[in-house]
Order: C-alpha cells, then structure tokens, then sequence
C-alpha cells in the first residue's frame, strides 16, 4: 500500500485539526521516505529499543504517539542521530499522532476509560467522564492498578467513587481538574501528580497511574484498527520504562 493512502487512513482515524496549537507542525508524517507500506509497527514512543525492534520486524512505518523530534533541532546530538539512522538505514518512515488523537474517538482518552470499565461516558473538553459501580477508594485505586498493569500514587479522599474522569497523559493542571470539578466526578485519573494539585483538590480523589500506562493502551487498541482498515500486517511494540518504586 502506498504511504500516502496509509496517511489518509491515520488521518481519517485522528483527524490533524484536533490537535492542540502546540501540535501545531509536529504531528503528523515526521519522516517520509516515500515508501510502499507492507507492515506497520505501532508504539507509544519511537525510542531506540522501539525503533531497533520496528526494523527487525520489516516494518516500513512505525506510527507512534509522541513524535520523535518535538522542540526545533539547529544541531543533532549522538541519540537523536543514532535514532534516524536506524530509521533510514532500514527505510522505515515515522508518524506520530498525539493530541488528535487524545480528543479523537476510540483514540487515548476513550481506551483508558474503557480500561476503567467505565459506562455513559462522556466527552469533555479535554477527557472522557463517566460512572464506575459504586465503590470505597481503597477498592478503585487496586482496581485502576489492575486494570492498568501499573504502580499508582494516590491523594485526597471520598467515601465512595461513582463517577470517574480520566485524562491520559500528563494532565494534573488545574484548569483540567477544574472541569472534573464541574463534572462531578469523585476520582479523577491521569499522571504526573503535583504537590501543589494535591493541596488544592483534596476534595477529589487523584490518582496518577503513570504517564506510559494511562496512554498506551490507545496505541495498543489503534493496532487492530489499522490492520482491520488497511488489511496488511501491524503489530504493538512495547517497551514500558518501568520506573522502579521502593
């Protein structure tokens, strides 16, 4: 298949128009080496170990969450340059989609809720909310662990959890938090836990389960999706970094 008709397929999945503004110039096809696309590799990061594993596969593409170049490069350092050259040395072009594919459907945020056993979910500006089975908080943070295959943090209390929002990424900043708020939820899940977030919203129960684990299971759920689509060969590379807690 060609790229091009490979590109319109992504697109159409996660259209570029909603991305946010940062996005801007950095999603999208990263490096186009006009190849024929006979097997695509998709992962959340194009990292070394990623992109070595893509080559030995034979994939021609490699689709990925977060782009591998994001601030403006004058001058190329040893990772940035070893991580292109497996990339051409073994013809394999790069896509990312990372905040189109935040709002879009069935993209990040609708894989974490659905992960969550999430019901009635709802769109929000910036996530997805919606209803869990009544439960304690010791209950629903196992359950999140679980569910994720993750080590969580957790902060602030409620007596019972019934309505979830979930943000993929990194998004405790308030301004997100705040449409939780309005929501109702009781729990909010999502990574990169704040002290400063903790001490303001200790009305709400939060719970960082890791940047990799709240939005990797969006890339893995893209990958039948794309082989459904296309009808050629995709495979899920993982390659969790495993933070190490005592």
């Amino acid at each position: 298949m060609q790229l091009k008709d490979v590109i319109s397929i992504l697109e159409d999945i996660a259209p570029p128009e909603l991305a946010e503004d940062f996005d801007i110039g950095r999603i999208g096809l990263n490096l186009d080496l006009q190849n024929d696309i006979k097997k695509i590799a998709v992962a959340l990061d194009p990292t070394e170990y990623v992109l070595n594993r893509a080559a030995m596969i034979g994939a021609d593409l490699l689709v990925t969450h977060h782009t591998l170049i994001f601030h403006a490069v004058n001058c190329i350092n040893k990772e940035l340059a070893d991580s292109l050259k497996i990339a051409l040395d073994n013809g394999i072009s790069l896509y990312s989609m990372h905040t189109n594919f935040d709002k879009a459907k069935g993209g990040i945020n609708d894989a974490l809720a659905n992960r969550l056993g999430l019901s009635d979910i709802q769109e929000t500006p910036i996530g997805r909310i919606g209803s869990i089975a009544p439960c304690s908080v010791e209950t629903f943070v196992n359950h999140v662990s679980k569910s994720l295959g993750t080590h969580i943090q957790f902060a602030g209390s409620k007596e019972e959890i019934k309505k979830v929002m979930v943000f993929g990424g990194s998004g405790f900043r308030s301004e997100y938090i705040d449409t939780a708020r309005n929501y109702g939820a009781d729990a909010y899940v999502s990574s990169e836990l704040k002290h400063d977030i903790i001490r303001s919203y200790s009305d709400m129960l939060l719970v960082d389960a890791t940047h990799y684990a709240t939005e990797n299971p969006g890339m893995q759920d893209l990958c039948p999706v794309l082989a459904e689509r296309l009808g050629i060969d995709v495979e899920f590379i993982e390659h969790d970094p495993l933070i190490k807690t005592l």
